[in-house]
């Protein structure tokens, strides 16, 4: 005997499992989506609150304190001083105060072994093989992610997310065997994935380039950065 009661509560059953299986999912693409772009959405939120703050790093010495304000406004409006960068290796490190930039170059890493770069991005930069050395004149070419899935490719995995936000002009500090070397920002583009002319450029000067994925994550595109010894 056909039961009515007992069919509405099946069905009711099936429309509750049906909806907590659909927000489930779109809970779970929700804090996907979150763990994917929080450590960018960091890194933006920092350089935002530093340049509300006039906040600035620097790895030069820094001066001697100036007297303290007369008064508490004048407090609030004066100048941070700025903060000690400490580089992570004078070896062969680079620091890029303007956007927090502070790791480890690992030296001549194969651009065609995907397998050896990828291992090499997890403990930093990456510095291409049979490119210029710091200081050397031609293209010393260096190589990160701005990746947003950080659990597959460790600590480093997006340490030039904010590249993008250099500007010309702007100073990039490499340390190589011990040496100082201060580049300066005089070109920013944006190159296509498969576009490999600005690691095959040569130069009459010390030059760097910077690459990394543009938009973060995704390698349809490069971001370069081209900087010039001074």
């Amino acid at each position: 005997m056909f039961d009515l009661a007992e069919e509405i509560r099946r069905i009711d059953w099936k429309v509750f499992a049906i909806k907590m299986l659909s927000n489930a999912l779109i809970l779970g693409a929700i804090f996907y989506s979150l763990l994917s772009f929080w450590d960018i959405i960091q890194q933006e939120a920092l350089y935002a609150y530093w340049k509300i703050r006039g906040q600035t790093f620097t790895v030069d010495e820094i001066k001697e304190e100036e007297p303290p304000a007369v008064s508490p406004f004048a407090a609030l409006l004066a100048q941070p001083t700025p903060l000690k960068v400490t580089p992570k290796s004078t070896q062969f490190g680079i620091v890029i105060e303007k956007i927090g930039v502070n790791a480890p170059v690992i030296a001549n890493v194969s651009v065609t072994d995907k397998r050896a770069y990828l291992k090499a991005l997890e403990t930093g930069v990456a510095h291409a093989q049979g490119t210029a050395k710091p200081g050397q004149i031609g293209n010393a070419y260096l190589f990160a992610h701005s990746s947003l899935d950080f659990w597959n490719f460790g600590p480093y995995s997006g340490v030039f997310n904010l590249l993008r936000k250099l500007d010309k002009g702007d100073r990039i500090v490499v340390f190589y065997k011990g040496q100082r070397f201060d580049y300066y920002v005089t070109d920013k583009q944006v190159v296509s994935g498969f576009d490999t002319k600005p690691l095959t450029r040569t130069f009459a000067t010390p030059h760097l380039t910077l690459q990394t994925c543009d938009p973060p994550g995704v390698a349809l595109n490069r971001m370069i950065i081209t900087a010039e010894l001074r």
